[in-house]
């Protein structure tokens, strides 16, 4: 079984949408094996997205994934990473798929209501950085 991160960015949170994505999640089969609300700060959405120090988009999303709270899942699925990638839709949501999270939910290209790990190493670190190994519940 895969394992990847899914955050309910502070838009998908000020908008009320955290019940319908799990609704999503859990209609696509994907197994919710942690989960918990945060609000980051500046420092640990910095930390978090690291990998983006140097893009012209890094202060930006930083300050916008640390102006609200966050709700942080761990899924669990055979190929996890992909179909839950394929449920958010493209990070433009305007390129989005019909049906898909980002293009029934998202305003902006950066308020876009859902993150996802891209990769399994990605996965293990964002997973990681969120949650320690007595708050995944394994199924």
């Amino acid at each position: 079984m895969e394992r990847t991160l899914s955050i309910v960015k502070p838009d998908g949170v000020e908008r009320g949408l955290i019940g319908e994505v799990v609704r999503r999640l859990e209609k696509e089969g994907l197994k919710i094996i942690a989960m918990k609300m945060i609000h980051m700060t500046r420092a640990q959405a910095e930390g978090f997205y690291a990998v983006h120090r140097e893009r012209p988009f890094f202060e930006s999303l930083t300050t916008f994934m640390s102006s609200g709270p966050v709700v942080v899942m761990v899924l669990e699925g055979e190929d996890a990473i992909l179909r839950y990638r394929t449920l958010m839709g493209a990070t433009n949501y305007k390129d989005a798929a019909e049906g898909t999270i980002r293009r029934d939910f998202a305003t902006e290209i950066e308020r876009n209501v859902v993150h996802g790990s891209d990769a399994p190493d990605t996965a293990a670190f964002e997973i990681g950085y969120f949650f320690n190994s007595f708050e995944i519940m394994g199924r």
